[in-house]
């Protein structure tokens, strides 16, 4: 009788081309989402209150600002920072979540054959959070740049063409340290997103697979990828709002300062601008992504 080999597990290399892979095409479906929460979270940004103009706010809601988007800008606008979108995920994602198996076992003392505390899941998803958007900073820059640029009154020059036209005016105007612009609250926001989205995710399949008649199937992550983004959404939107504000201009000198001018000037409530559409995004964004993820690993594993 032939001998049975069974190979369960991957490379980081595998992992972080599958984890690249799942991003990349998770972002490419959702970023008009994406595009509209950014566009919510810079509504009304000024302290002085220029922009809201007494008429009220131009975006409202998710659907409405997409609608709004498309009508006056274009269908294709809704894809705009698209490109510098897949770079971030190509490097954010694919390292984020290929880092996170290795750093978790680091946590848990080299050995993952037992149980790993939930406080452990979330030490090593801060931790590879804030390596990998540390790397892929100036993407994220880059994309909140472009999809800001819709907000210009009609007729106004745009200050870049494209994607790599804005690497090099961000560059040549600001100069290379402004490419990590916003690092301070994007290494909060995506360690803590990066967080609850891998750890939840983690312990919420974890949990469904110990309930009777579930099995590490479709539903299972399903299950778990909405539970990712909800949580993620939950405890990641203020730091969020800040970085997109900080990112979307240079008004503000430093995160103290964004946070509390926009609490004098909007409120607490403020920090959870596009709660619907960023919970739409990021929902969405991480079923697709997980499910994604969990075929194509299984791509690189083989029965004989």
């Amino acid at each position: 009788m032939a001998d049975l080999s069974h190979r369960t597990e991957i490379s980081f290399a595998e992992t972080f081309i599958c984890s690249a892979f799942a991003a990349c095409f998770a972002e490419l479906c959702t970023i008009p989402l994406d595009t509209a929460k950014v566009r919510l979270q810079l509504q009304k940004r000024s302290v002085s209150g220029e922009e809201s103009g007494g008429g009220g706010a131009k975006y409202k809601g998710l659907l409405g600002t997409v609608a709004t988007i498309a009508r006056e800008e274009g269908l294709l606008a809704l894809w705009k920072g698209i490109i510098p979108g897949l770079h971030r995920q190509f490097i954010y994602g694919g390292l984020r979540i290929s880092l996170y198996v290795p750093v978790k076992a680091f946590c848990a003392g080299g050995n993952l054959l037992g149980e790993v505390s939930l406080f452990q899941k979330i030490v090593a998803a801060l931790i590879t959070g804030a390596i990998a958007i540390t790397l892929a900073n100036p993407t994220d820059l880059v994309k909140v740049r472009l999809q800001a640029e819709g907000k210009l009154p009609a007729g106004a020059p745009r200050r870049y063409t494209g994607a790599l036209n804005a690497y090099y005016t961000i560059i040549k105007e600001e100069g290379v340290v402004a490419l990590w612009t916003g690092l301070g609250p994007n290494i909060a926001r995506n360690a803590i997103i990066n967080a609850a989205e891998l750890a939840s995710y983690d312990q919420v399949k974890q949990t469904v697979l110990k309930i009777p008649g579930f099995t590490d199937n479709i539903f299972t992550h399903l299950l778990a990828g909405l539970g990712a983004g909800f949580f993620a959404v939950l405890i990641g939107s203020p730091v969020d709002v800040v970085k997109s504000r900080m990112m979307g201009d240079s008004i503000y000198k430093s995160t103290l300062d964004c946070m509390v001018k926009t609490l004098n000037v909007e409120g607490a409530l403020a920090f959870y601008k596009g709660f619907l559409p960023n919970f739409g995004r990021l929902g969405s964004w991480n079923v697709i992504m997980f499910l994604t993820l969990e075929q194509v690993k299984k791509l690189f594993i083989w029965e004989v």
